[in-house]
């Protein structure tokens, strides 16, 4: 049994490390992760992309803005588990409600803290994404050791269904409404219906096992698929439905793990990174215009597709559209038809509420694609046409 004061971290490779009870008292696994954003843990933590993920906070002071009620980017928080250095005992913002360890606590997060998260990163870093588990209930290593070695890989994970909503809902354009858009939940953050709301558009989000007759009952004017957890290449459903909806000619936008299902759509693939992107600092280049952001990432896989020139699909002619500096990961994805874009994504986040904010536009990008569409429909009636709709 644990010492009621310690706490400790087992990876898969067989390095430990020994802290104290952060959150809840218990035993948990999943993969280690971390997460270079200095603010907006209450995002993070409330990102259902992060299922089944043990996020480590490389910046050292968490937790000093407190716990509030309207930063939530879902109904609860998804983290597997959480790693920190040195959280904050006291809050300082007008928003707080309660201390991070209190809501880690009431939703029964386990974590640890007073740990060297540098090394830990570090060897993340060198070693790769793995799994790990946190115990403060028995800091045997060994023991400890031989459950994490059970437990599931994050490639080949299935993980859709579990954060997907259940039944249909609908978030109502802000003032007057000028486009409708169904939007299927992949694990999609509250952000995103709020900043199609802002622009005047009124979001129907489907669950992950939604068809297409049930997106064309909604008469949308375009289609979203949204980030979310797991390896994509097992989102068989997802894939296909993509590709229904390309034939049915309606303009299309994807951020995330939608990226990565318009990719397979698109006839290419995906791997997995040996440690991911997670953070808001990844400068991201559009190559249409020579722009560069500052951007918010979380993914542990990413595209295979060639960064020069365009491929023929039987949807139009797809391209790689942006591409990470740090490393040239492909950011972003076009689909081009009559010379037109007519479908897009980017692997990152526009709508991280926690910002940065530099990549915001994209939303206008989509209802700019909407515009067109409306204003002339002849290309999207014949894809509809040639698609059987």
């Amino acid at each position: 049994m644990a010492d009621a004061h310690e706490a400790v971290l087992v990876l898969e490779d067989g390095r430990s490390f020994v802290g104290v009870p952060f959150g809840a008292i218990g035993e948990t696994f999943g993969e280690a992760v971390f997460a270079t954003g200095m603010s907006g843990y209450q995002e993070t933590l409330t990102d259902p992309s992060y299922h089944r993920q043990v996020v480590i906070a490389t910046a050292p002071h968490i937790g000093n803005t407190g716990w509030n009620d309207e930063d939530d980017e879902s109904a609860r928080i998804w983290v597997a588990g959480y790693v920190v250095r040195d959280p904050s005992p006291v809050p300082s913002n007008w928003r707080s409600k309660r201390t991070l360890q209190q809501e880690l606590e009431a939703q029964r997060i386990v974590g640890i803290s007073g740990i060297d998260t540098r090394a830990l990163t570090r060897h993340l870093r060198e070693r790769g994404a793995m799994r790990v588990g946190i115990s403060s209930i028995d800091t045997d290593v060994e023991t400890l050791l031989a459950k994490v070695l059970a437990s599931p890989p994050m490639e080949g994970a299935d993980l859709v269904a579990d954060v997907s909503t259940k039944a249909p809902y609908v978030v109502p354009a802000i003032g007057e409404r000028r486009f409708t858009v169904v939007a299927l939940d992949l694990g999609i953050k509250s952000n995103t219906p709020r900043e199609f709301a802002e622009r005047g558009v009124e979001t129907h989000v489907l669950p992950a096992s939604a068809t297409l007759a049930d997106i064309a009952a909604r008469n949308p004017d375009g289609v979203f698929f949204s980030n979310g957890p797991g390896d994509p290449a097992t989102a068989h459903h997802a894939i296909a439905l993509c590709r229904e909806v390309l034939r049915a000619g309606y303009p299309f936008f994807g951020i995330c793990f939608g990226n990565q299902i318009f990719a397979h759509a698109l006839g290419f693939d995906t791997y997995k990174l040996k440690y991911g992107h997670r953070g808001i600092n990844q400068p991201v280049l559009d190559r249409a215009t020579g722009r560069v952001d500052i951007t918010a990432h979380n993914h542990g896989f990413a595209v295979r597709a060639p960064l020069e020139g365009g491929v023929t699909t039987q949807y139009g002619t797809a391209r790689v559209s942006h591409r990470c500096l740090n490393d040239d990961c492909v950011e972003g994805l076009s689909l081009e038809r009559d010379g037109h874009v007519v479908a897009f994504s980017v692997q990152y986040h526009p709508e991280a509420a926690a910002g940065p904010h530099d990549s915001e536009y994209l939303f206008d990008r989509f209802i700019a694609l909407l515009q067109r569409a409306a204003a002339d429909g002849s290309w999207l009636r014949q894809a509809r046409r040639e698609g059987g709709m």
